[in-house]
């Protein structure tokens, strides 16, 4: 696996999307539910939109992936 050198705004929003998909997993208002899903709308536009992906369009897919697993590891206890 190739390294990336990821912004902390995108690992961030990465883990925040992270955060908000488990909330709007377990909630159980509908009001909130639709807070939770907004946050998750705008959350997927600043990663999908992040200057950063410009930087490497042969490898951005690669690239999408180990943000992923990388978010998703800060976010394990």
């Amino acid at each position: 696996m190739t390294d990336y050198a990821f912004p902390a705004d995108l690992v961030q929003a990465q883990s925040a999307w992270y955060a908000a998909y488990q909330q709007l997993a377990a909630e159980e208002s509908p009001a909130r539910t639709t807070v939770l899903r907004r946050r998750l709308q705008r959350l997927s536009v600043e990663i999908a939109t992040h200057p950063y992906w410009a930087d490497i369009p042969g490898h951005a897919p690669a690239a999408r992936m180990a943000l992923k697993e990388m978010a998703w590891e800060v976010r394990r206890p």
